[in-house]
């Protein structure tokens, strides 16, 4: 599956941009898209319109989580390992956007104050960069996830 046109296909359907990306990857986690789509329905608009961290960024984070994340609390080298990953996400994203921030991301684009999300217009995708960030990060996810080494702490998902 392309993973970034999933995401892409889902933001356009309406989902937010962290649902979108987290449930593209469904086919990954072994989640069902209602599941998925509730576990991170409070990341978009970067948490819940507030314009922090990129909801594309957190629902990538959501699928590097269940697919290469740790369980094990008594594992020293887990946590460690997982946030290196994390890192890397991070860095790989900022390398193409310059930002992991949501507002960042918007600077120069009309917004809407408040907890309402805009109407999903042409014009609100023609003014925004948010349909492209979707598949970029889903892009980068996929690229981690084929380069990245297995995980050692007994809980990665695809191995």
């Amino acid at each position: 599956m392309n993973h970034a046109e999933e995401a892409c296909r889902l933001f356009l359907e309406g989902y937010n941009c962290s649902q979108a990306v987290f449930c593209a990857f469904c086919d990954e986690t072994g989640l069902d898209i209602d599941t998925a789509a509730r576990i991170s329905s409070s990341f978009g608009g970067g948490m819940g319109r507030l314009r922090e961290v990129c909801g594309t960024v957190s629902g990538a984070l959501l699928a590097l989580g269940m697919l290469k994340g740790y369980s094990d609390p008594k594992d020293p080298q887990a946590k460690p390992n997982h946030y290196r990953q994390v890192q890397e996400y991070a860095r790989r994203f900022r390398e193409k956007n310059g930002t992991i921030i949501c507002r960042e991301l918007l600077k120069g684009v009309p917004v809407t104050t408040g907890g309402v999300p805009e109407p999903r217009t042409p014009e609100f995708y023609a003014r925004r960069p948010c349909l492209r960030l979707v598949g970029e990060a889903a892009a980068i996810l996929d690229e981690m996830l084929k380069t990245e080494p297995e995980t050692t702490s007994g809980s990665d998902r695809r191995s």
